[in-house]
């Protein structure tokens, strides 16, 4: 069999490439291992981790109501984790039944397989699906690699126990421990964490580094560190290694290495949670012409091209960072390119969002990188204290700022912490992929009473003119 457009993985960034070639005209073929489209984002990431964290922001509110309106329900509330789990597929199961529709409208060829290179124009597949062509092997004129990639877990933590969890299994909800030890600090141990604590498990949170979420700027992470201090009860250690789990009656026991805990305890389950790594390894890559560097990535260039001419890359086995929405529009360009179009990927804000209670979101340049880059920004402060809408709903914990060049006095970074984020974020993205200024978001009116509006008041911060706070500009 043949096909000219290869596009090798059904996620995200695979998916995304498939129809967009579909629509230039190309013949596509999708080749994925999994019974269905999708990915990790869909089937076991993104999605059915967000549909619980819902779940979880719906209990705390409630209990919100509660402690602040004396709005009172009787007793706490009754989890049936079936229904839950059940909601949960239900919600991958609409969706991933789409992805098969789309791809059925668009004529893109779905074969569900594992694929590996023979050569830089033919893969071997492998499997039992009915959609294989006879004799196993597929060439192509172009092949679109995006494997995606798969939860990190060091050798030391596989023990061989259904007690240890990736974030894989922790999304399976098989039940709601009575102890949950979640390894790593990051953005899917703390989503995780959060859910299961809402849940009502009592979780603890070990992290090797001396702050959550490394990475994020340090005022971002503050106002989230307090509420993951009060949601797991203080069961927050910093600076702390994890030295070595074994199964022990029914449980897992975890040696520990830092100056706030140390020795061994034992949980009902652990969540690993320390990173993931690309899916590059036993793909035949060698076969070929394409480069894998020292971290499992592929080198490919701003159009998507590797250092072979036949293959290009997208999304997680492209490089960090390992977002869906990167992976999408990757998939674009390379879709387009192959299509004869002269696109590229050159973008200078791509949005982060934890989606925790608060929000992380930031985008374009953070002050970190600033300042390990020796380049001098004016960050511009809103705290949410100040807003009559957080002051309605009660996230006053919120802040939302701008990162300022005082040269140009176009804004180069955003970032903001509070409720609904992930959703704000979306206007500073455009803002400085659009080289803004900081009186064009000033200047650009804003509805009241609405947390869009922080936006805008960090803006009017920058001239000393925000109307809430008194904070003159220096001169």
């Amino acid at each position: 069999m043949h096909a000219p457009v290869v596009v090798l993985g059904g996620g995200p960034g695979g998916y995304a490439a498939a129809f967009l070639a579909a629509d230039e005209g190309l013949d596509v073929t999708i080749v994925e291992a999994e019974p269905r489209l999708g990915g990790t984002c869909l089937l076991r990431g993104c999605i059915p981790s967000k549909a619980l964290l819902h779940v979880a922001k719906v209990i705390s509110e409630v209990e919100e109501l509660h402690e602040d309106w004396g709005v009172s329900y009787e007793g706490k509330p009754k989890i049936d984790i079936d229904k839950v789990r059940a909601k949960k597929d239900k919600v991958i199961s609409n969706l991933t039944g789409g992805l098969a529709s789309l791809a059925k409208r668009r004529n893109v060829t779905v074969i569900h397989a594992r694929g590996s290179f023979i050569n830089s124009t033919t893969l071997k597949l492998e499997g039992d699906h009915e959609s294989i062509p006879e004799g196993g092997q597929l060439t192509f004129d172009h092949c679109i690699l995006a494997t995606g990639s798969v939860p990190a877990m060091p050798p030391a933590f596989r023990i061989d126990s259904d007690r240890v969890l990736d974030s894989t299994g922790a999304l399976a909800l098989q039940d709601v421990p009575e102890s949950l030890l979640v390894v790593g600090g990051g953005y899917i141990g703390l989503e995780m964490g959060s859910v299961y604590a809402r849940l009502g498990s009592k979780v603890t949170v070990v992290e090797l580094m001396d702050g959550l979420l490394p990475g994020a700027d340090r005022d971002l992470v503050k106002p989230l560190a307090k509420a993951m201090d009060s949601l797991f009860e203080g069961r927050i250690y910093l600076n702390t290694k994890v030295g070595s789990l074994a199964e022990v009656d029914n449980q897992v026991e975890v040696t520990f290495e830092g100056p706030g805990k140390f020795g061994h305890e034992r949980y009902d389950r652990v969540l690993v949670s320390i990173g993931r790594r690309p899916v590059t390894a036993d793909l035949g890559l060698e076969n070929t012409k394409v480069v894998v560097n020292g971290r499992g990535f592929v080198e490919c260039d701003s159009q998507q091209r590797t250092a072979d001419p036949h293959i290009l890359a997208i999304g997680d086995v492209a490089g960090d960072p390992m977002l869906a929405h990167k992976a999408t529009h990757e998939g674009r360009v390379a879709a387009e390119v192959i299509a004869g179009k002269s696109s590229a990927f050159d973008k200078a804000a791509i949005p982060a969002v934890v989606f925790t209670d608060p929000e992380i979101a930031w985008a374009g340049l953070t002050e970190s990188e600033a300042k390990a880059a020796g380049k001098t920004v004016e960050v511009e402060v809103y705290p949410w204290a100040a807003s009559g809408r957080a002051q309605a709903i009660g996230v006053t914990n919120g802040l939302t700022k701008w990162l300022v060049d005082p040269e140009t006095h176009r804004v180069v970074g955003c970032g903001i912490v509070g409720s609904g984020a992930g959703e704000l974020i979306a206007e500073a993205v455009l803002a400085i992929e659009m080289g803004c200024e900081v009186h064009d978001i000033t200047d650009s009116v804003h509805p009241h009473p609405t947390l869009s509006e922080t936006l805008m008041n960090a803006g009017e911060v920058h001239f000393g003119t925000a109307t809430e706070i008194y904070k003159p500009k220096k001169r």
